[in-house]
C-alpha cells in the first residue's frame, strides 16, 4: 500500500487528523532540510509536503517565494532534491508528497518524472498549475506505479470541477482555504467547517486543508473537521528568522512542527 494511504488509514481508525509539514528543499541548505525528514515524525508530523524549488510559482505567497528563490540561489535543482530525498528515506518513514510545479514535470517528461521520483522514494505530489482537467491522462500512468496524484478544490471551484476532482482523486484532496495565495492569515474562513464537510459528503479520499493556516488554534480548529492541516508559509517565515538571525533553522522548524502536531492531535 502507498505510504499515504497507509498513514490515512492508520490515523481514520485512531480517529486523529494528519499534520502535514511544508518547507522547501534546500532552504536554506539541503542539510537543514534533510534534518528536518528524518526528525519529523518524532516532532508530530503524519506526512511530508516537499516544496521543490522553482523560479515562477503561480500559487505561492512572497514568503514560499523567497524560500525558493533562497534555494534556487543556493544551487539547488532538480536531481539535488531527489538526491535529499534518497538521502532522508535512511531515517524518515512517513509519505513525502512533492509540491512541484508542471514546468518541471513537463521538462523531464511525465513518466520519467515518476520513476525518478519513486527510485527516490516520494509517495506522490501535489502540482498547483496543473488543472485536473488537463491531467486526466496522467492519473493511469501515476496509478500503475502506485503514486498519488493530489487533487486540489478551493473555494471558487465550480460543481462540475469539483466533482472531476473526487473522480480522479488519489492520496488526499488538498483544499484550499482561502481565495489567493499561500501565505499567513490572522483569521480563517467562518464557513471553512461546512465547506469541509460538504466536501467530505462527497468522496471517501481524504481532505485536507491548506493555505493560511498558520497557527497551532488555527490548525485545531480545522482538524476538527478535516483529516488533514497543511502548514507551510507559518514554518517556512519561522526557518528564515533562525537562519537570518544565526540561529538554527532546522531546530525552529521542528519546534514549531511540535506545537502544531500537538494541536492537530488533540481536538480528537
Amino acid at each position: 500500500m502507498n505510504r499515504i494511504d497507509a498513514r490515512f488509514q492508520q490515523l481514520r481508525e485512531a480517529r486523529q487528523a494528519a499534520f502535514i509539514p511544508f518547507f522547501t528543499a534546500g532552504d536554506p541548505d539541503l542539510d537543514v532540510s534533510l534534518r528536518i525528514m528524518r526528525a519529523a515524525e518524532d516532532a508530530g508530523a503524519d506526512l511530508i509536503e516537499l516544496g521543490f524549488p522553482f523560479s515562477d510559482p503561480v500559487a505561492d505567497g512572497p514568503t514560499i517565494q523567497a524560500s525558493y528563490a533562497r534555494a534556487l540561489a543556493g544551487g539547488q535543482r532538480v536531481a539535488d532534491v531527489l538526491d535529499l530525498v534518497r538521502r532522508a528515506r535512511d531515517g524518515c518513514a512517513l509519505p513525502i508528497v512533492a509540491m512541484v510545479s508542471y514546468s518541471i514535470v513537463f521538462k523531464l517528461g511525465f513518466e520519467n518524472f515518476l520513476d525518478r521520483a519513486l527510485d527516490a522514494g516520494l509517495d506522490g505530489a501535489t502540482i498547483p498549475d496543473l488543472p485536473v482537467e488537463e491531467a486526466a491522462e496522467l492519473f493511469g500512468p501515476a496509478d500503475e506505479r502506485d503514486f498519488r496524484l493530489v487533487c486540489f478544490v478551493t473555494p471558487a471551484t465550480t460543481s462540475s470541477r469539483v466533482a472531476m476532482a473526487v473522480k480522479h482523486a488519489r492520496g488526499f484532496i488538498y483544499y484550499i482555504s482561502v481565495r489567493g495565495i499561500t501565505g499567513e492569515r490572522s483569521a480563517l474562513p467562518s464557513d471553512l467547517a461546512e465547506q469541509i464537510q460538504q466536501l467530505k459528503a462527497a468522496t471517501s479520499v481524504p481532505v485536507a486543508v491548506g493555505f493560511g493556516v498558520s497557527t497551532p488554534e488555527q490548525a485545531a480548529g480545522v482538524a476538527m473537521t478535516a483529516d488533514g492541516v497543511i502548514v507551510g508559509s507559518a514554518i517556512v517565515k519561522r526557518m528564515a528568522q533562525a537562519a537570518q538571525e544565526g540561529k538554527d533553522a532546522a531546530d525552529a522548524a521542528l519546534s514549531f512542527i511540535r506545537q502544531l502536531g500537538v494541536a492537530v492531535k488533540d481536538p480528537r
